[in-house]
């Protein structure tokens, strides 16, 4: 039988406040979005393509959005709609946990399409500039299940 180390969700605890390991693996996954991103539009096809660093911090702000509300909604939705449809203000209690990967990304696929049809670019052209910016965060963000005893099988 393989036995997982038990890591504290918390980095640091300062009284009732405290810094999680997952909001750390969130972070990450967003800062290293801006620096790989910035790698790929100084290639010459993003540049011919007019993509900028300001397309890329725009595109970061509506992949946050996306991956937040849609991660919460998702959960709210597909996991307890019955306890938030008599609950609704829970809704709002985000310190008490409640995200889903699947909302997550489905809210960023509709946050790209946004953000494409606000640019002038299609769904596709975003997605393309995207996709190899992602897997990283994705694996920040398992790393942070991990941790929180989420995923230990």
């Amino acid at each position: 039988m393989l036995i997982h180390p038990e890591f504290d969700p918390a980095v640091i605890r300062i009284g009732s406040f405290a810094i999680h390991w997952y909001g750390l693996m969130y972070l990450l996954a967003f800062a290293q979005f801006l620096l790989l991103g910035r790698l790929r539009i100084r290639a010459p096809r993003y540049q011919s393509l007019g993509w900028s660093y300001k397309d890329l911090e725009d595109l970061l702000f509506a992949g946050v959005l996306g991956v937040v509300l849609g991660g919460r909604l998702g959960y709210i939705l597909f996991y307890m709609p019955g306890y938030y449809l008599a609950n609704p203000l829970s809704i709002l209690k985000i310190w008490e946990g409640g995200m889903s990967f699947h909302g997550g990304l489905l809210g960023v696929l509709f946050a790209m399409w946004v953000y494409g049809r606000k640019h002038g670019r299609t769904f596709f052209e975003v997605t393309d500039f995207i996709a190899p910016l992602v897997p990283l965060g994705l694996a920040a963000g398992r790393m942070g299940n991990f941790i929180n005893g989420e995923l230990v099988g």
